[in-house]
């Protein structure tokens, strides 16, 4: 059995309890991704932004829970601003459009459903 077999494509652990927050580190001046999860059905994907550091305004095809695991952010959907801290979350409707920028340094998990 393969190692990829053995964790079901998954990116961490299985069946064991993992500090989310703890897979994704910092860059000096970066916005760091790492996928944890990829189903045909969605995808659970770390980030870290250094402080300042941002995505800009774009829109996705499925509804994204942006979920802040340290640090603060704010997330702009449809041009309406959501300050947002450790242990929040945000849903990012469908083809709206929305852009994060990091307030703080922080870390997310942003889980893409694809149905």
């Amino acid at each position: 059995m393969t190692a990829e077999q053995k964790s079901g494509g998954h990116e961490m652990p299985a069946a064991e309890a993992v500090a989310l927050a703890d897979l994704v580190n910092y860059q000096p001046g970066s916005v760091v991704s790492r996928t944890i999860v990829k189903k045909a059905t969605g995808t659970v994907t770390l980030f870290a932004f250094d402080e300042g550091e941002g995505l800009s305004e774009h829109t996705a095809a499925f509804d994204a829970l942006a979920h802040i695991l340290e640090g603060e952010a704010e997330i702009v959907i449809a041009g309406k601003a959501i300050r947002t801290k450790a242990g929040e979350a945000v849903l990012m409707p469908a083809n709206q459009p929305h852009a994060l920028k990091a307030i703080a340094r922080f870390k997310m998990a942003l889980t893409m459903i694809h149905a």
